[in-house]
């Protein structure tokens, strides 16, 4: 009983410290704008094509380094059915690019992506038993990969800007 009535003494001296009761003058604070819009594209206005450019999470990279599929990571074959079935920034004709497509892109001088991984994307292109390309950002190369392996995806679409 005595250790509640020594809170309550102490809450209210604290409140009365802190000015409970005084209504200080309140700023005008300037209106919250709507936050800033999560469908990040990279429109390449030389082949007219534009970029998926999404973020990179941390299950998607966990599904790439556990060679599983979850998101914008997994096989070639579920890399397709990603960008077939992706409704991104209003659009919804995405499609898995062409190995060239991908090698023109990370060739270009300067970094085009916000979010970016230094690893593998897969391309549509096959190569040889089974295996289609990738290419590695860094260098802007196509290496081939097992279908079943899972890498990176970034989706494309015609654009008319």
């Amino acid at each position: 009983m005595k250790k509640a009535v020594g809170f309550g003494i102490v809450l209210t001296t604290a409140i009365a410290m802190a000015g409970g009761g005084v209504s200080p003058a309140v700023s005008t604070v300037a209106p919250i704008v709507s936050p800033c819009n999560a469908d990040k594209v990279y429109v390449d206005h030389e082949t007219k094509l534009m970029w998926q450019d999404a973020a990179y999470t941390d299950a998607e990279d966990g599904a790439y380094m556990s060679n599983r599929s979850f998101g914008k990571a997994g096989t070639e074959g579920y890399a397709v059915q990603y960008c077939q079935r992706l409704n991104y920034a209003g659009f919804t004709d995405w499609r898995l690019p062409t190995v060239d497509e991908l090698m023109k892109i990370h060739h270009d001088a300067g970094q085009h992506f916000i979010h970016f991984r230094d690893r593998d994307f897969w391309s549509s292109t096959p190569a040889v038993e089974g295996k289609y390309y990738v290419v590695f950002p860094a260098d802007a190369y196509r290496y081939a990969r097992k279908a079943k392996e899972s890498n990176y995806i970034r989706c494309v679409r015609c654009s008319a800007k």
